[in-house]
């Protein structure tokens, strides 16, 4: 209770410290904004297990990027094949899903300054034994990596750990990165690589079941995605700045790395 109360007076802190730099922002007058999340990436985005609503980080961030920049959010969701095509093409003003930086992606959307930094990392059942790093997979006979086809997990997963061929067997794909976790926690597959965002997440409400072994294979950065040459990109970028200034980006960390405990 304490530790909530803390979280709250720091929240508090934080956004009550941005009435003056809020003055400095950009007015988008009440706009519709349509945002799309993917919704299986905890603790960015998820379905609360108890209530069956849409939460994490990204929602805060982006509820109080509506508050600092006068606008309304309309919230949808679609795969993450599809994604990033809907928004080039569009279809929605803003995209996010723990999405990484990459020059290959800026061909198709438009990218917001970097919100968080993180690493990609091994994540593994609990009582995993046979390895410890990348290369002690890569020597398991039959160790298979369950990821999604197209992301920054399936080409580490490729050239940093396996052995370039994008077609390897080893390599079994999902349509969701919840879906590879729970396939490795059944034994389907052995490892699953992902940023270190969503593997602390998995691991800290496996109860032991998941762990991570090894050391970081890469890092990288997150961004919002929006289409080419959107309206909204720099009202973002500023808000996103003010958020770092005045402590709210670490509030929210705060409360979705550490405090939050899914179930609870």
């Amino acid at each position: 209770m304490f530790a909530r109360c803390a979280l709250a007076a720091t929240l508090f802190a934080a956004l009550a410290a941005t009435s003056a730099i809020a003055d400095d922002l950009p007015d988008l007058k009440g706009r519709t904004v349509t945002v799309v999340a993917e919704n299986t990436y905890p603790p960015l985005q998820f379905v609360d297990p108890k209530t069956g609503d849409a939460i994490g980080w990204e929602y805060d961030a982006v509820n109080e990027m509506a508050r600092r920049l006068n606008f309304q959010v309309e919230y949808e969701t679609t795969s993450w094949d599809a994604m990033i095509q809907a928004i080039h093409d569009g279809q929605y003003d803003m995209g996010m899903d723990g999405i990484t930086i990459r020059e290959d992606r800026m061909e198709m959307v438009d990218f917001s300054a970097p919100y968080m930094h993180s690493e990609m990392l091994m994540l593994v059942r609990g009582d995993e034994d046979r390895f410890s790093d990348a290369e002690g997979f890569a020597a398991l006979d039959g160790g298979l990596i369950g990821t999604q086809a197209g992301t920054t997990p399936f080409y580490t997963a490729v050239y940093d750990v396996l052995d370039g061929n994008e077609q390897n067997p080893r390599i079994k794909l999902y349509e969701t990165i919840g879906a590879a976790v729970q396939a490795l926690r059944i034994g389907d597959v052995d490892l699953v690589l992902t940023d270190s965002t969503a593997a602390n997440g998995y691991v800290n409400v496996s109860d032991g079941a998941l762990k991570l072994v090894g050391e970081p294979l890469g890092a990288e950065d997150f961004g919002f995605i929006f289409p080419p040459d959107s309206y909204l990109q720099d009202a973002i970028d500023d808000a996103i700045a003010s958020m770092k200034a005045d402590g709210t980006l670490d509030a929210l960390n705060k409360k979705w790395f550490f405090d939050y405990k899914m179930g609870q």
